[in-house]
């Protein structure tokens, strides 16, 4: 057996051998896209594959997805620019910090950490945790409700997973659920039940581009949207596959068996590297004196009914629910102005990693798209494409595009424009099309390892966000299946 201090120094060797290797082989793929590739992206073809390929082999060998995301922006704009690539990379940049969309998200994610950060100061989600503890004494009926509350919570995806993930960690933790499979739950009920409610920020933001698109006439946007729920299939199955594995219907498998193993036997519930992303890592948890289950629910209303009120802009939401914490823990007196300020400071900053991965994830979108990746995968679809397959075609293409960019809402930006009168040209229902879409949009990012779905709910539930993705991927995959049987059928039979 090797001494303690000789094994570690081999373990080094080894591990600088391994970031040689892979960042030498790196070098040599840059200097074949300065010196080789075509600088035209029409001429690209499968050749806009190569960042994304690049991007999927560097993740699974390094497990490392910020640098693959970095590099992998990089490669795209070396292939487009060649030695010049520096100065239109920077530009992209500074490009994405400044777009209306990354603001709202960095404001609105960087707030939420706030909120949740205050919430615990107070004692809110102790009193919470404890709440849900008396009402679930089983493992079974503890994630029962974690997908009930999941549903409940239907406003906005990143209002659901963030809040959701964060209060139930403490009440899974007791009953020894890895953090994989909470975030599980949390994530494939998050987003699917947004999609299926039409009083949702789901609901304005694709009624409005269907609208702009030609689908209804102005202010209809929520009504257009309605005809589309009966065929987001992905949504519908992602929501109702989650009950089946809590219950046991649907076996646990895969990379996720692996990882309730590990939290049955050791005790260990978080997967390594998770503390990088979990948004309540390094804080000390203390029991508070008073904890009162409505410092919780009184700010969760707040968040809710404002955002409600401000016509689902959650922006708003979150700046009213702040004033009203403000207001409310200091008549209570569980926190001080001085505690007030720290916490709001405290919750941008455990915000800051899972945000660098979502602009870092934009910027690789961005990348792809000057190569022409998103052209030639249409273009690829296009050949399958008749009025009875549009749908499941639909589905697979901007599947895995969203997949590979996990751009989130920007695919939809991307996608109807093409799509809406694609279908109302061929002949098919666009409604179905924009179904598949939407299901589309859900599915690539439910399986994808930097998405803003996949990021969110790793730091609310403390999970690395690669065993989030990997373990959850098999559960995306079988309501993949069933979405596409789904949307073959419904090509033949709906018109």
């Amino acid at each position: 057996m090797q001494e303690p201090k000789l094994q570690t120094e081999i373990e080094t060797r080894e591990g600088f051998s391994t970031y040689y290797r892979t960042y030498g082989l790196i070098i040599v793929l840059f200097l074949v896209a300065i010196f080789l590739m075509p600088k035209e992206a029409e001429s690209y073809n499968a050749l806009s594959l190569i960042p994304a390929a690049f991007l999927l082999l560097f993740i699974f060998y390094t497990k490392r997805i910020l640098e693959a995301l970095a590099l992998g922006a990089m490669l795209g704009y070396v292939m487009k620019y060649g030695i010049d690539f520096f100065e239109p990379l920077s530009a992209e940049l500074l490009y994405i910090m400044m777009d209306e969309s990354i603001g709202w998200l960095i404001i609105v994610c960087g707030l939420m950490g706030s909120i949740i950060a205050l919430i615990e100061k107070s004692g809110g989600a102790y009193a919470f945790g404890e709440w849900v503890s008396k009402k679930a004494k089983t493992r079974k009926n503890t994630l029962l409700w974690t997908w009930v509350l999941g549903m409940v919570l239907f406003i906005d995806d990143y209002l659901n997973c963030l809040t959701i993930g964060s209060s139930m960690t403490r009440v899974t933790d007791k009953h020894k659920v890895s953090r994989e499979y909470l975030a599980y739950v949390v994530d494939s009920t998050a987003a699917p039940t947004c999609v299926l409610v039409p009083i949702s920020t789901w609901a304005i933001f694709i009624g409005m581009l269907m609208v702009d698109n030609g689908l209804g006439e102005s202010g209809t946007g929520v009504a257009q949207f309605i005809k589309t729920i009966p065929y987001n299939f992905y949504a519908w199955a992602a929501v109702l596959i989650v009950p089946l594995v809590i219950m046991g219907i649907i076996p646990i498998f895969g990379p996720m068996k692996a990882a309730e193993k590990r939290a049955q036997e050791t005790g260990v519930l978080a997967p390594p590297g998770s503390e990088k992303i979990d948004m309540k890592a390094g804080e000390v948890v203390e029991v508070p004196d008073r904890p009162n289950i409505w410092y919780f629910f009184l700010p969760i209303l707040v968040l809710v009914g404002a955002t409600v009120y401000f016509e689902l802009d959650m922006q708003m939401g979150v700046l009213a629910t702040l004033g009203f914490i403000f207001v409310y823990y200091l008549i209570k007196k569980v926190i001080t102005p001085l505690d007030y300020a720290d916490m709001v400071i405290l919750g941008i900053k455990n915000m800051l990693f899972p945000l660098s991965l979502v602009i870092l994830a934009y910027w690789f979108a961005a990348a792809s798209e000057e190569i022409g990746f998103i052209t030639y995968m249409i273009e690829t679809g296009e050949k399958f494409m008749t009025p009875q397959l549009l749908p499941l075609v639909i589905f697979i293409i901007f599947g895995i595009t969203e997949f590979i960019m996990g751009i989130s809402w920007g695919m939809y930006i991307i996608a109807l424009p093409i799509v809406i009168p694609l279908a109302i040209g061929l002949g098919a229902n666009p409604y179905l099309a924009v179904g598949a879409v939407c299901s589309a949009g859900i599915w690539g990012s439910h399986i994808c390892f930097y998405s803003d779905a996949t990021i969110l709910t790793s730091a609310a539930t403390g999970c690395e966000n690669f065993r989030h993705a990997i373990t959850q991927m098999p559960y995306g995959f079988i309501a993949f299946v069933i979405s596409a049987v789904a949307f073959l059928i419904a090509g033949y039979i709906v018109t």
